[in-house]
This record gives C-alpha cells, sequence and structure tokens, in this order.
C-alpha cells in the first residue's frame, strides 16, 4: 500500500488492524507508571497474562495430588505435551509427529548433532555461516573435535563478499559444491542474529541434499516470526528456543524438529527414559526402543510448568491464525522500512540497514549501523521509552512483532530518530 509519514496514517493503520485486540494479551512494560515501546520481541517476548494462571493450575495440581498429577490431573501432564505440537507443527510447516517439544536450544542441537553429525575419513565438514551464535559455533567446534578433528579444517564459514554484510545464496551454494563430497552437515540460522538476515532454507537445503550431507538448522530468530515449510523442504532437523517470539518465558523449554523420514531409523542417539516408547516406558525394561516420532528423542522427564509458560503463548497463536500473523507482520515492517528510509533521507548520515531490503530475505528484525556515536543514539532511545537492542562494536536491532507491537509506536521511534 502506499504510505506516508503522518500521525494520522499510523493511528488509521492501528484501528484497521485485525490483530489489534491481541496486544491486551499481553503484559507490556512500564517505567514510573508510563507504558514502554517494546521492540525486542526477536531476544525475549512478552509476557502473556495468562501465563500466571496456567502455572497456578500446574503448582496447584502440584501440591493437590502430587506425581499423580501425570495421570489424575484434570489436565493430566503425561499428555500435556501433546497440547503444544499442534500449534507448533502450524507455525514451523511441519507434522505433528515431526516436533518435540524438549529441553534448550544448544542442548537439542548437540542432540541432533549426535544423529545427523556422522563424520568419516572422507566426509567430515560441516558448513555454516560465518558469525554465526556463539552457541552454534561452540557446538560445531567440540563435536569436531570429538571426533579428532581440527576445527580450523572441519568449520566452513561462508562469508559476505567484500563490502557487503549479508551472504548471497548463490555463494553458500557454491561453498557447498566447493567442499561436496568432503561435507558432512550443513548447519544454518534460519535468520542470522545479528544481521537479521533471512536464509533460503529450501535452497540450502537442497544443496546439502545434492552434495549427500544433510541439513540443518537452528531457527532461534525464525520460529514464529516468519512462514516455514520443514517438512516439504525435506529439511532434516531443526532446533529453535521457544522464549523470542514465541513467549514461552526467560529460558523456556526448548523445540526440535525431526524430518519423518528419519523416524523409525537406527540413528545413532543419546537416549534416555522419555523417550523409550510410550506404551511400554514404566516397564523400566532394558534396551532402548524410542518412541516412533521426533518424541524418540527426549531424554528426561520434562519441566510442566515451562509447558504450562509456552502454551499460554501458542493458544494465542491459534486464536490469532498464523496466516494472519504474517500478514500483518509483512505491512508492519514494510511500514518500519519506510519510515527507516524517511528517516535516512532526512538524514543519511546517521545510520545504514544491514538486514536485506528484500521481503523475502527479512523476518521482524531490522539491525541499524549506527555511523557515529551508536551507544549515545541508543541510550537515547531506551531513556525515551523505547526498549531496542544494542550489539558491540555499533548496531542496534529492533524487531516489531505482529501480536503486540503497533503501527504507532513504530512513528514514534522514528519520529525520535529524525529528531522531531
Amino acid at each position: 500500500m502506499e504510505f506516508n509519514p503522518s500521525r494520522e496514517l499510523a493511528l488509521k493503520l492501528d484501528a484497521e488492524d485485525p490483530l489489534r485486540p491481541f496486544r491486551d494479551a499481553f503484559i507490556m512494560p512500564e517505567r514510573d507508571g508510563k507504558q514502554q515501546t517494546y521492540f525486542l520481541g526477536n531476544s525475549l517476548g512478552m509476557q502473556p497474562k495468562k501465563t500466571n494462571a496456567y502455572l497456578q493450575k500446574i503448582l496447584q495440581d502440584w501440591s493437590s495430588l502430587g506425581v499423580e498429577s501425570f495421570f489424575h490431573a484434570k489436565e493430566p501432564w503425561m499428555d500435556y505435551h501433546d497440547r503444544l505440537t499442534g500449534p507448533l507443527a502450524t507455525i514451523l510447516g511441519a507434522k505433528q509427529q515431526e516436533i518435540v517439544v524438549m529441553n534448550s536450544l544448544t542442548v537439542n542441537l548437540h542432540l541432533m548433532l549426535v544423529s545427523f553429525y556422522r563424520p568419516a575419513a572422507k566426509r567430515y565438514k560441516i558448513i555454516c555461516e560465518a558469525r554465526a551464535f556463539p552457541s552454534d559455533q561452540y557446538s560445531f567446534e567440540t563435536h569436531v573435535k570429538h571426533h579428532g578433528f581440527d576445527p580450523e579444517k572441519t568449520v566452513i564459514e561462508v562469508h559476505p563478499r567484500e563490502g557487503e554484510n549479508t551472504l548471497r545464496t548463490e555463494d553458500i551454494i557454491a561453498t557447498i559444491r566447493e567442499h561436496g563430497d568432503e561435507t558432512a552437515l550443513v548447519l544454518f540460522g534460519g535468520i542470522n542474529y545479528y544481521s537479521g538476515q533471512l536464509f533460503d532454507i529450501a535452497a540450502i537445503t537442497k544443496a546439502a541434499h545434492d552434495a549427500g550431507a544433510y541439513a540443518g538448522f537452528d531457527l532461534a530468530h525464525a520460529a514464529g516470526n516468519v512462514a516455514l515449510q520443514l517438512h516439504d523442504w525435506y529439511v532434516d532437523f531443526a532446533c529453535w528456543c521457544n522464549y523470542k517470539y514465541l513467549n514461552g518465558g526467560p529460558g523456556a523449554i526448548g523445540g526440535a524438529f525431526i524430518h519423518q523420514n528419519h523416524h523409525g531409523k537406527h540413528l545413532p542417539r543419546f537416549a534416555g527414559w522419555w523417550g523409550y516408547d510410550k506404551a511400554t516406558r514404566f516397564k523400566m525394561e532394558k534396551g532402548f526402543k524410542p518412541m516412533a516420532g521426533a518424541e524418540g528423542w527426549q531424554s528426561s522427564t520434562p519441566s510442566i510448568l515451562l509447558y504450562a509458560s509456552l502454551r499460554a503463548s501458542l493458544e494465542i497463536f491459534a486464536e490469532a491464525g498464523w496466516e494472519n500473523i504474517q500478514s500483518k507482520r509483512e505491512k508492519l515492517n514494510d511500514y518500519l522500512w519506510y519510515r527507516l528510509r524517511s528517516v535516512q533521507e532526512a538524514k543519511p548520515d546517521l545510520f545504514s540497514i544491514i538486514t536485506p531490503g528484500d521481503p523475502d530475505a527479512r523476518g521482524c528484525q531490522v539491525s541499524l549501523l549506527v555511523q557515529q556515536n551508536g551507544k549515545a543514539l541508543y541510550d537515547e532511545l531506551m531513556q525515551k521509552g523505547f526498549i531496542v537492542d544494542w550489539r558491540e562494536p555499533n548496531v542496534i536491532r529492533l524487531a516489531p512483532v505482529p501480536l503486540y507491537n503497533s503501527y504507532l509506536e513504530i512513528w514514534g521511534l522514528t519520529q525520535v530518530l529524525i529528531g522531531e
């Protein structure tokens, strides 16, 4: 649509927004009695108002029934996981049996590497993006060392071209082809945490498979943010956290996807009791017999409190409708880019945008490379009630999200950037 710089347009867009009522489903931060503008759903999502009630229900079950809550609570804990996988399957473009909610992101990544990084004398390399999130880097490094390889020669990073801030898909694919029959695994972030670049997951997966390698993804910044089709793209596995766009709370329980093509196969894994065949789990027998789907990768008894916290958010996603959320995300982001470009016209030396301009290569997040005095600009925004993010050495990240951010909030932030 055609945008204009007026405050009236922002108000009109908010008034016409079909998702506007869902903002009231969240508790927005306040300072000195004044509501703040929260643009950090890419770091920690806001708390749904009903999270407390769901947590209290679990605590009540625990106090009144103890361990019998697993079977005899009004909502038995033994089946609580089933309340989460349906909504997540919709959000991730997966089949319900391909989703498991467990552990934390990095723990799940380690578990997936046990199954899908099986290096041999010739095929042993991991290809990833340069400047991947540190946990990913450390996971690669330690698994490679565990198998007796040198990380400097084994972990192949794809770098942006000189003078560019993001990767070109053709360069990623060319690197995969270059290392071809030496590559065991291609593992990228779905969206790079620093630049906000959304990678072409389908193309990367195909290139990995063409080279005879597995394809996995860290979806920490993609899950609950952008439209995904993990099943149809034949992604082998993926891991994500549920505390960013999915609002599961600080340190929320994580999630993993394992494509159904790998179900029933005798892939190596680090097993535990909770991943054992559910029908016979309580026989306590020797010999690991995994559950049929992704749940067969579970190890320990899960935290029902963390399940309940995530449920509170996923029910909001289901009520709002994933397609509706995506529609607003695209429109909200288009408006943000329109306003940021207006700032650049007024102040061309203030910042550059390192997030790709192509709408198909970005999600909610925009990363601003501030030319000078970046920390002072960040401090000013925070002091004026706009909660954004600072990343060394000179990047401000912000991510308006469709369930609780508004067009007027974007208008207000960009007015501060312009200096009005």
